[in-house]
């Protein structure tokens, strides 16, 4: 708790300034899948500055401000710009820190945002299993894809160009800031579950009352405290350059992400039927979760990190 208090005390002011933003724009992250206005507007705020090497503030910021967008759900490319912003030279990454230019960042064929990108690069390893990028073209006749989320993905083939310098780092932040959001959105979905099991009444009680409700709340509100802990730590650990970094991100990683589709579920049993209605208060909430978790491709590496921690590769279980 005192840990949690101290870096509050630390981080509420970059946190407030956001969440009055996001307040403000709250009918744009609803009635459409993306604003360029809201887009740019949030950029001007510098919440990408973080991801710039050589940069004042660090990870530990970029977390704080990405658990105010996760509240928020706010929609759009916000890891694959921070990942743009850790490699490409000063020259190109102006204009997406400006919000002018939108990121694309491809992965196995799969192209987050790409109907509306204007850069487009491609993730992947390289020979020694460490995090690359890779400018890219998209070829001729890639598809454009629907999605749960609601985001404007294509899919298709891509030529490959130069290797960008600064991928391993870009990349941790990236990953950070996904599973911060992952947390930040689980719990937005909790309070709102939560407000409705307290108003709700079924056999003259509110259904907050009933066991079968308040216990699974109570066991997810758990869940997410301690992802989104994991994933402070981790943020803490990256700006001290230490060793085990990347495994302590795999970690929240995982936590984040069971966390965030134990929300969906949970709370979804909570609103009953109110809760897969379009216009519902769950349903846009949920389904960005979902398609952001089961969407990440780096999910596998941080489990082969935890794997490789505890002496248990390749050994089947």
């Amino acid at each position: 708790m005192l840990e949690e208090q101290a870096w509050e005390a630390e981080q509420g002011f970059l946190a407030e300034s956001l969440g009055a933003f996001c307040r403000d724009r709250a009918a744009d992250f609803q009635e459409v899948a993306f604003s360029r206005e809201s887009w740019r507007g949030l950029a001007a705020l510098g919440v990408f500055e973080a991801a710039v090497p050589g940069a004042e503030v660090g990870a530990a910021e970029l977390v704080t401000l990405v658990e105010v967008l996760g509240d928020a759900v706010f929609p759009g490319p916000l890891c694959e710009t921070i990942l743009a912003c850790g490699v490409l030279p000063e020259p190109e990454r102006q204009p997406i820190l400006c919000g002018e230019r939108i990121v694309c960042v491809a992965r196995d064929g799969w192209m987050p945002f790409a109907p509306l990108a204007d850069v487009f690069l491609e993730r992947g390893e390289d020979s020694e299993g460490r995090s690359a990028c890779w400018r890219a073209t998209p070829r001729a006749g890639w598809q454009e894809v629907e999605t749960l989320g609601g985001e404007p993905w294509g899919h298709g083939a891509l030529d490959r160009g130069e290797a960008l310098a600064g991928a391993p780092r870009a990349a941790l932040l990236s990953d950070l800031a996904r599973s911060g959001y992952w947390a930040a959105a689980g719990r937005r979905l909790l309070v709102e579950a939560c407000e409705h099991a307290r108003t709700r009444k079924q056999f003259g009680h509110t259904i907050g009352d009933f066991q079968a409700v308040a216990h699974p709340l109570a066991e997810l509100h758990m869940r997410l405290v301690a992802a989104r802990g994991l994933v402070r730590r981790a943020a803490l650990a990256i700006d001290a350059g230490a060793a085990d970094a990347a495994v302590r991100l795999g970690a929240a990683q995982l936590s984040a992400a069971a966390a965030g589709l134990l929300a969906v579920q949970t709370c979804h049993q909570v609103f009953g039927a109110v809760g897969i209605t379009l216009e519902g208060p769950a349903f846009r909430v949920s389904r960005r979760i979902r398609h952001s978790v089961t969407a990440a491709a780096d999910l596998q590496s941080a489990r082969d990190s935890q794997l490789r921690q505890w002496g248990l590769e390749g050994d089947g279980r």
